[in-house]
């Protein structure tokens, strides 16, 4: 039943976009549990006009393959559950951008292997149903930035008071390497961890391969 609800949800977003995602309604609760006005910065924006500086710097951070694969990266997988292996618990998760997409629409932020198997039935649900590009524009939109920051627009404006169109490859590169622990780095911007991935994810940018 929740398959079938999920496939056609996943069909009518080919052409309308989502207000809100099952991860965002999380955290806004959480939010509100503090202060019960509080809520989540979010704008959506079309995809031309998120700069490609951004598209770049998370493909080159989260999912060099983004292109090539059907929305599943078996050998990262596979790694990443040979690494929860040797480490005794999950702490890896080998997730492309498809498969990230597919958790923050439908699922909890919780890590289970039975979470995981959902997780990737979605994704080929949305591979099945959108290009590429509207994969991404989707995940750009709506992916988690910091504490109630959601989307490109929403984090160009948070950390740097500028649109996400105009984002300089510098910006770009430091908002991708948030992606892990957005939260945690909207709090620690002068992590040295968070400056070494930036300059990763810089050197990386340029061989990128970018839906159009």
């Amino acid at each position: 039943m929740f398959q079938a609800y999920f496939f056609l949800q996943i069909g009518w977003w080919v052409n309308h976009n989502p207000a809100s995602t099952s991860f965002m309604r999380q955290q806004l609760a959480v939010l509100q549990e503090k202060n019960p006005k509080a809520k989540l910065q979010h704008k959506w924006v079309p995809y031309k006009r998120i700069s490609r500086n951004l598209k770049r710097a998370i493909i080159a951070s989260e999912d060099a393959n983004f292109t090539d694969h059907e929305g599943v990266d078996w050998d990262a997988l596979l790694k990443a559950y040979e690494k929860n292996s040797r480490k005794g618990k999950i702490v890896a998760g080998g997730s492309t951008i498809t498969q990230q997409l597919a958790k923050n629409l439908f699922l909890s932020g919780n890590r289970s292997y039975f979470r995981k198997g959902q997780e990737i039935i979605i994704t080929y649900m949305l591979e099945f149903w959108m290009e590429k590009e509207r994969i991404f524009e989707l995940y750009l939109n709506l992916v988690e930035f910091g504490t109630g920051v959601f989307g490109a627009e929403a984090a160009a404006r948070h950390y740097y008071g500028t649109s996400a169109s105009s984002l300089s490859a510098g910006q770009a590169a430091r908002l991708a390497a948030m992606l892990p622990k957005p939260r945690y780095f909207d709090k620690h911007r002068n992590s040295g961890y968070l400056m070494h991935r930036t300059a990763l994810i810089l050197r990386r940018m340029g061989s990128a391969d970018v839906p159009r």
